[in-house]
């Protein structure tokens, strides 16, 4: 399996350098019309820039324009059992994590929003050989983290092992992983679970026939995946993910009590 198509044309940084070195004049000449104090504490924040003169850590770089352009190219299918493409989840996970930068404990990067883009890569395109390449594209980290978020490294669909052994896998490992890889997995599952608790409300039990899974093993392993992250640590994120599997649990009670989840 060789490398995706040339995924950063030279064109795209030098337009980036171009727009941020236009943003910054602007913001000079916007200076020179407000008081001098405000103007750069506003702008200064708006860069993710403290007080002290300190950076974000979270800033990025044509590596995530490559990122993007390679999950361009992988991933052209749908969601299960909708017309949404798959970008729309890839995209979503790495809002996420942007979103938690400064609220964790530890740096949020521009390796775990890419490692948030490719997070399916490896489980759902190559197996193993997607994972080499990927680390060759994008270094050690970021295939490091998409490694233990991938459920299987089989390289052909057909040779995944079963739903439940690979589900169980995960869980086990996940509670070794790193705080950066469970943060990014956190998300992924946020994410789906909201997915799956919107299209019920639309179209009820029939949202369990996408994931050939019934709504007790669904619920199951979102149970079992809450237990894994709450037991490593608070995380707002992590909190809105038990507020979400909680509601879908009680919209779908009826079907426990009828015996169809069984």
């Amino acid at each position: 399996m060789g490398c995706l198509p040339p995924m950063a044309p030279h064109c795209i940084a030098r337009a980036a350098r171009q727009a941020t070195a236009c943003s910054m004049q602007s913001a000079a000449c916007e200076w020179t019309t407000a008081p001098a104090a405000e103007r750069i504490v506003d702008v200064l924040e708006n860069r993710g820039v403290n007080n002290a003169g300190e950076s974000s850590p979270l800033h990025f770089t044509e590596r995530l324009t490559c990122a993007v352009d390679y999950a361009r190219h992988l991933h052209v299918e749908r969601r299960k059992g909708t017309g949404i493409h798959y970008l729309a989840h890839l995209f979503g996970v790495a809002s996420l994590v942007m979103g938690e930068a400064g609220l964790t404990g530890f740096p949020v990067t521009e390796d775990m929003v890419i490692a948030s883009l490719l997070h399916d890569a490896v489980e759902d395109h190559g197996g193993a050989a997607r994972l080499e390449d990927i680390r060759r594209n994008f270094g050690p980290e970021v295939a490091r983290m998409v490694e233990g978020l991938s459920d299987t490294l089989a390289e052909n669909h057909s040779c995944k092992e079963p739903w439940e052994q690979r589900k169980k896998a995960y869980i086990d490992r996940l509670r070794g992983e790193p705080a950066d890889t469970r943060l990014i997995s956190a998300a992924d599952k946020l994410y789906n679970a909201r997915s799956i608790l919107e299209d019920y409300r639309l179209i009820g039990p029939e949202i369990w026939k996408r994931f050939q899974r019934t709504r007790d093993l669904q619920l199951w392993y979102y149970e079992a995946l809450l237990d894994v992250f709450k037991s490593t640590g608070k995380m707002r994120i992590v909190d809105e993910l038990e507020r979400v599997v909680a509601e879908l649990k009680q919209i779908s009670a009826w079907e426990a009590e009828q015996g169809s989840g069984a």
